[in-house]
């Protein structure tokens, strides 16, 4: 797990490496062990390292292979990085290291671009070909590893983190008016390739994204999950699929434990991570350091969970740590997670797992966590209404989604947004639309979770995990988001996955390892009171940075509207619970912390 970055330069000029420099140094807190950095011809590669796998000098990076004429810079784990080593070798490969890394380079030149197909893990990796100058960029299938872009006629820069690329000048800070209504609109979610800013895009899941030496770039999706029954699993009982879910399950987490450090567990007291530690319990997994975060109560809000958590904890036996948040470290720490978020992220969760990576980073390198469950196994409230007859077309299963998921309609998107920022037509709605109407989704649930698990998910939950966990040189790994299991929950019937009140099939799963008043319990979130009722001083800081003198020139709100909701504070909320003034803030607060400054044109 690390920090990569490059230019790829368009124009026969060598890269500036000063630039390269400036964007690795910038990604420091992924990679805080070590730095390297390579240049040759048109191409320059930076690296901060976290050491996770091969601790030697072995295993730095960028590596370069001189008997291949290859070059990479990598973020991410190979999961069988083992098995196809071996298969290299049998092939003929000499190997120098005990890393993935290197795995990498020998299967891209044994395979090919298709090599990816092969991988189990997350990742997110530049490829140089020394002698001809070709790039090849790639990022896992479900999107868990980032990689953003910015070009110019003259070059093409990328990094795992869009703030890195900031660091290295030179970029197009002018907002994205279809990103401001994704983020306005989508629930915060800005898909690929956009981000908030114009001059910044993002590689966009299970892609490859080929450089050419003459400078074409040839963009390629080698993954997409199909989300239509399967015959040879048309006679599976329910316990049929409970089981294959199940064993699924267990693959994905022992996959998670390669590793040349210890491997802990985030533990909130939900189905999902419990069930995590009851699977790497059931596989050996002795006195497991396992964490819990919670914050004072604030507003009649309850903050902590620790009642289920420590369930699970005294059942497997775990080393348990609580970790009690104290309302004096909240303020001073909600700079620091706006800092560490590659593009603005409104929900409260952020600063929760900014707090909780920051203490786990004292114990371990490496921890497993239960995000992507939901998204996977129909989780939320929204499935369930997909599920009803007037869902069954693509316009009524479009219908009940934006109506559960999109903060506001256009109506309540023009009361907020200044003129010069609005766009023509909905292009949240245009998205969904078009999503939910390709093929290889046979209803609207099936719909619903292909569009969540590889857009929403990519864009909010596991950016989320990425961005705070990496904050603090804390390795998030989800075998949740283990694309075979992802596979299978894809075929699985949708009735199975919304009974129970959602999650069904794997709750049902769940009952063959943890206790059942954690499966039964009300669903649960990361509370953060103080983000859920803003007053006091966050909403000090609301004001701040809404009335400051770059948000004014910016000018991205109507300054009535912004009046508005600062004079009743908690008194509107999106359809999911978000309070709208929050998310206003927090767009600004972003901008500010990363110095984007000025108006749209």
């Amino acid at each position: 797990m690390c920090g990569a970055t490059g230019e790829v330069r368009l124009d026969g000029l060598t890269p500036d490496i000063a630039a390269v420099s400036a964007m690795a140094e910038a990604m420091t807190p992924r990679g805080p062990d070590s730095a390297g950095a390579w240049s040759q011809g048109r191409v320059a590669l930076g690296h901060r390292r976290l050491k996770i796998i091969d601790l030697t000098e072995a295993g730095g990076q960028p590596m370069l292979d001189s008997e291949l004429g290859l070059a990479v810079a990598w973020n991410g784990c190979i999961y069988n990085y083992k098995q196809l080593r071996r298969e290299l070798s049998e092939a003929g490969y000499r190997f120098f290291s005990h890393s993935d890394t290197e795995v990498l380079l020998k299967a891209y030149h044994h395979w090919g671009d298709r090599f990816v197909e092969r991988l189990y893990g997350m990742f997110a990796f530049a490829i140089v070909e020394r002698d001809s100058g070709r790039v090849l960029l790639g990022r896992d299938r479900l999107g868990i590893k980032p990689l953003y872009l910015t070009e110019t006629p003259q070059r093409i820069r990328f990094a795992s983190s869009l703030p890195a690329l900031l660091a290295g000048g030179d970029v197009d800070t002018r907002i994205d008016s279809v990103a401001l209504h994704h983020y306005m609109t989508f629930h915060s979610v800005v898909p690929a390739p956009r981000t908030i800013l114009r001059g910044v895009s993002k590689v966009p899941p299970a892609s490859l994204v080929a450089i050419e030496p003459d400078g074409r770039r040839i963009t390629s999706t080698y993954w997409e999950p199909d989300f239509t029954r399967r015959e040879d699993r048309a006679d599976w009982s329910e316990r049929d699929w409970e089981d294959a879910v199940l064993e699924s399950l267990r693959v994905a987490v022992d996959r998670r434990l390669v590793a040349d450090v210890p491997v802990g567990c985030l533990l909130s007291g939900g189905v999902d991570s419990s069930l995590i530690v009851g699977l790497l319990a059931e596989a050996g997994q002795h006195g497991l350091k396992t964490f819990s975060i919670g914050f004072e109560s604030v507003g009649g809000v309850a903050g902590d969970e620790f009642k289920y958590s420590d369930i699970v904890a005294e059942r497997f036996g775990t080393d348990h740590h609580q970790i009690r948040i104290g309302t004096d470290r909240m303020l001073p720490a909600l700079d620091g997670a706006i800092g560490a978020m590659s593009e603005p992220m409104v929900s409260h969760d952020c600063v929760a797992f900014y707090l909780l990576s920051q203490e786990v980073a004292k114990h371990v390198k490496v921890v497993q966590s239960g995000q992507g469950a939901d998204e996977v196994f129909a989780g939320y409230h929204w499935y369930p209404p997909l599920s009803e007859p007037d869902a069954g077309d693509v316009d009524g299963a479009v219908a009940r989604y934006r109506k559960a998921f999109f903060d506001r309609d256009r109506a309540g998107y023009d009361a907020l947004i200044s003129p010069s920022y609005t766009v023509d037509g909905d292009p949240s709605l245009d998205f969904v639309t078009e999503h939910f109407a390709r093929a290889g989704a046979a209803t609207g649930v099936d719909r619903g979770l292909r569009l969540d698990s590889t857009v929403m998910l990519v864009d909010d939950p596991v950016k989320r995990v990425d961005n705070m966990t990496m904050a603090w040189g804390l390795e998030g790994r989800v075998p949740f988001l283990d694309h075979e299991l992802v596979e299978l929950a894809a075929t699985c019937p949708p009735e199975l996955k919304i009974a129970h009140e959602g999650k069904g099939v794997l709750k049902q799963a769940a009952r063959q390892v943890i206790p059942s008043e954690v499966i039964d319990r009300p669903k649960g979130y990361f509370p953060v009171p103080a983000l859920t009722h803003l007053e006091g001083p966050y909403l000090d800081m609301v004001r701040d940075a809404l009335y400051a003198p770059a948000a004014k020139e910016r000018g991205l709100f109507r300054p009535e509207a912004v009046d508005r909701l600062l004079a009743d504070p908690n008194g509107r909320l999106t359809p999911l619970r978000g309070n709208e003034l929050w998310q206003l803030a927090l767009l600004e607060l972003w901008l500010q912390r990363h110095g984007v400054t000025g108006p749209a044109a």
